[in-house]
């Protein structure tokens, strides 16, 4: 009876994407698509605003390791695993009949992960750099675009700011969305 569990795999860090790439066509290539039937890489989408643009990019929860869910004792899986480039071994390997085995994850610790990941798809985006009252930042979108204002208020549930900008010789607050903004440096 073959039962798929989750580990975690070692891998070079800023390699996963790599990783993941070269362990999908080796799954593919000796059919192991029933021993090895996921392979995953637990990240978000982020946000952040770079020269007046807002610039979205994934980051990984846990650099350097990838999530496979797999029958190990199927077998070349192990094998297969171990021998792709970029790949360090498995995380929490004991040592079981001559050879290195790798310890499953426990259910609540994988419930954990893809709960999280889940999460993240439902929200879709989260920002990374968030602001705080009295610092100083440039607007660069809507009417007052150009400008610099000091950060009053922060309302984090609406993702907005309230910012005091001079116009005129004058303190103004104006409210503005996280995204129309960025951090003066």
């Amino acid at each position: 009876m073959s039962e798929h569990k989750w580990y975690v795999v070692r891998v070079v860090s800023g390699q996963e994407r790599k990783v993941k790439s070269y362990l999908d066509n080796e799954i593919v290539r000796q059919k192991l698509e029933e021993a090895i039937p996921q392979v995953l890489i637990p990240s978000e989408k982020v946000y952040e605003m770079r020269n007046g643009k807002k610039r979205v990019r994934e980051r990984n929860f846990f650099p350097g390791y990838v999530i496979i869910s797999a029958d190990i004792e199927q077998g070349e899986a192990l094998h297969v695993v171990k021998n792709i480039p970029g790949v360090i071994g498995f995380l929490g390997e004991h040592e079981g009949a001559g050879e290195k085995v790798p310890v499953p994850l426990r259910q609540t610790e994988i419930n954990r992960i893809l709960g999280r990941v889940e999460q993240i798809d439902e929200f879709e985006e989260t920002l990374e750099t968030p602001f705080i009252v009295g610092e100083t930042i440039k607007i660069m979108d809507g009417s007052f675009s150009g400008f610099t204002g000091t950060v009053e208020k922060v309302f984090e549930e609406k993702r907005k700011l309230s910012v005091m900008v001079k116009i005129f010789g004058r303190n103004t607050p104006v409210e503005l969305n996280y995204v129309q903004v960025e951090k003066q440096d």
